[in-house]
C-alpha cells in the first residue's frame, strides 16, 4: 500500500477523530481532533498499518495561537517502507498528553525531551524526568516566550544559570538581505534589542573599500 492509502485507511477507521490526510511535497499528515485519543491512534497505526519504527517526536510552540502546542509524531514502516506524519494540538492550560511508551520503547527518551524543552507532561511515562536541563530548573528553553540570552535561576547545591549575551551571541537570523552572508545570524543586544551587524559582513566592507570587490582572495591589502 502506499502512504495516502495507509492515511486513509487510518482516516476511515477513525471518522471524525483525525481530519482529512493533508499533503506536502509527497509527505502526508493527519491530524488529531481528540488529544486524549493519540494512544488508540498510535496502536493503530503500529498494529494494523504496520508503522513499526516511532522515527521522531517532536513540539512547536505556537505561541500567541491556541492550541499553545502542537506535539508530532513520525512514524515509518519497515516492511511497507511508507512514511506518515500525525499531530495533534495541546493547549497551554492543559499542557499534557498520554504516553505511547507502551508501543514503542523511543518515545521514552522523545517524550523525555519534550517535557523537559517545552513544558508538555506525558500521562503515565514511566519515568518523566529531566532529560537535558537539571531536576528543579523552573523553565521551559524552547518555548519561545523564552529569552534567547536565557533567564537566570538558582537551585541551591544543585546548579544555577546566568544570562549569557556572551561573544557575538545569542544569535537571531534576520529575512532578507541581498545575499547568503547578508542573512546570517547577527547579535541581538538584549538591552536594546537593537541589532549589531555580523562581523563577517563589517569584513566585506573592508574588503571592498580595500580593493573593490567585497570578496577575497587572501589578506586585505590597501589601494595602491
Amino acid at each position: 500500500m502506499t502512504a495516502l492509502e495507509l492515511a486513509q485507511k487510518w482516516k476511515a477507521r477513525f471518522g471524525d477523530l483525525l481530519a482529512e490526510p493533508s499533503e506536502f511535497r509527497g509527505e502526508f499528515t493527519l491530524e488529531a481532533l481528540d488529544a486524549e485519543r493519540i494512544t488508540d491512534l498510535c496502536a493503530f497505526a503500529k498494529r494494523e498499518l504496520g508503522f513499526d519504527y516511532l522515527v521522531d517526536i517532536s513540539s512547536v510552540d505556537n505561541y500567541g495561537e491556541e492550541p499553545r502546542f502542537t506535539v508530532v509524531y513520525e512514524l515509518y514502516g519497515y516492511g511497507h517502507r511508507c512514511h506518515l506524519r500525525l499531530k495533534t494540538g495541546v493547549s497551554e492550560e492543559k499542557c499534557e498528553l498520554p504516553t505511547i511508551t507502551g508501543l514503542w520503547k523511543t518515545a521514552v527518551w522523545h517524550e523525555r525531551e519534550i517535557y523537559d524543552m517545552m513544558g508538555v507532561r506525558f500521562r503515565g511515562h514511566p519515568d518523566l524526568r529531566r532529560i537535558l536541563m537539571w531536576e528543579g530548573y523552573p523553565y521551559f528553553p524552547l518555548r519561545k516566550d523564552f529569552p534567547l540570552a536565557g533567564k537566570p535561576s538558582e537551585t541551591p547545591e544543585v546548579a544555577f544559570t546566568r544570562a549569557a549575551p556572551l561573544e557575538g551571541g545569542p544569535f537571531v537570523t534576520i529575512a532578507g538581505g541581498t545575499d547568503a552572508i547578508a542573512r546570517e545570524p547577527r547579535v541581538r543586544i538584549p538591552e536594546s534589542d537593537a541589532l549589531e551587524t555580523n562581523a563577517r559582513l563589517e569584513r566585506r566592507r573592508d574588503i571592498k573599500e580595500a580593493h573593490g570587490r567585497a570578496y577575497g582572495p587572501g589578506p586585505i591589502e590597501a589601494k595602491k
